[in-house]
């Protein structure tokens, strides 16, 4: 079988890893010119990619990564977190991203997740608490040995040991390097092209997350804005979850004395506008956190919007004969390797899979 996915998102690349780790012959097709990278851009290959995630670009630049909501995710592995507030279904699935991640990126990190709450928000760390699962109630001491930076200011938290996360453009560019030569940048995929590759006895797959909302008439946009910072001074080791019942914030350690801080969820589909409300919510939370954070050098301010369906949940699609692989919500690091493993099973076994297919099967046998 010869398989193009078209996108090079995490839903496109660990598609396109997937199928060719089974022996698949298969290339990716991306219309920006580097990943993450709108079209206009001068910047080229992995490279540049490796660079620019070394050091986040500021202003109009910066805007122009936007392009891709992969770019802009927190990069957190933690499906029993995000069971508090997400269906079971992202839990199970979300589970095999750890291991998934951790073969394919060695830059995965497994510290767990600690969740946090303000003493006047206790009540949202215990409501939290009875809707999860596989978490330790901790006291100040043991945070103190988790996150010495912050036993100053908290004095209970839960602790999620088998959580684990990464740097999303590393990994995205990780999983290019696996691929080399197979992803092609700068090709804007028409209909007509994907009816000549069909027609060559090419199987498509669509991973370009919003723009397939012309096939996927139900996709909506959720706009996520994010602060990235850099404060040599301040140490995280994992990820920090901070409740609220307006506004919680999740910070995310990189490397290089970076934490990224996030983000809002709006229902919108335009990345380029981040409003001044969402910023100062972001860093008033992340100085509540830790006041040092108020020292901190604003690397990036950026927003990307995530394709969901009505439920949040993802789907393999089959339209016109093109397998579509969408709706990741806020979940695309943590559901991609199952929807790639399940997309490939599709493709090559004739799966079916009711979860996440909510249509005929047979689509696939029409045009």
């Amino acid at each position: 079988m010869n398989v193009t996915v078209i996108g090079a998102g995490v839903a496109g690349l660990t598609c396109a890893v997937e199928l060719a780790e089974r022996g698949v012959e298969v290339d990716v097709l991306e219309r920006s010119a580097s990943l993450g990278v709108a079209s206009a851009s001068p910047l080229r290959g992995v490279a540049a990619v490796e660079r620019s995630a070394a050091s986040p670009l500021q202003g109009e630049a910066a805007a122009e990564r936007s392009a891709a909501c992969s770019w802009q995710a927190g990069g957190m592995l933690a499906p029993w977190c995000e069971r508090e507030s997400a269906e079971p279904l992202v839990a199970r699935l979300g589970q095999e991203a750890i291991g998934w991640w951790v073969d394919k990126f060695p830059g995965t990190v497994r510290n767990g997740t600690l969740v946090l709450a303000h003493g006047r928000d206790v009540a949202e760390l215990n409501e939290f608490a009875a809707r999860t699962e596989r978490f330790e109630r901790v006291g100040r001491e043991r945070i103190a040995e988790l996150e010495p930076d912050l036993a100053a200011r908290f004095s209970q938290a839960l602790y999620f040991p088998t959580e684990a996360h990464l740097d999303p453009r590393a990994a995205l560019a990780a999983l290019a390097g696996r691929l080399g030569a197979r992803v092609r940048f700068g090709v804007d995929v028409t209909s007509e092209l994907i009816r000549e590759m069909r027609s060559a006895g090419r199987t498509v797959v669509n991973c370009t997350g919003l723009a397939a909302r012309e096939a996927l008439a139900d996709l909506r946009g959720v706009k996520g804005e994010m602060v990235v910072l850099r404060i040599h001074e301040l140490s995280l080791s994992r990820p920090v979850r901070v409740l609220h019942a307006r506004l919680p914030i999740y910070v995310v350690p990189r490397a290089d004395g970076l934490f990224m801080v996030g983000a809002t969820m709006l229902e919108s589909d335009d990345p380029r506008r981040v409003s001044v409300r969402s910023v100062l919510e972001l860093l008033s939370a992340v100085y509540a956190l830790n006041p040092m954070f108020g020292e901190a050098e604003v690397v990036e301010i950026g927003a990307g919007v995530r394709p969901a369906f009505l439920d949040n949940l993802p789907r393999l699609r089959w339209r016109d004969g093109v397998l579509h692989v969408n709706g990741f919500f806020r979940h695309g690091f943590l559901l991609a390797p199952a929807l790639a493993r399940m997309a490939a099973d599709v493709l090559l076994r004739d799966a079916r899979f009711p979860e996440v297919m909510d249509e005929d099967h047979r689509e696939r046998r029409r045009a």
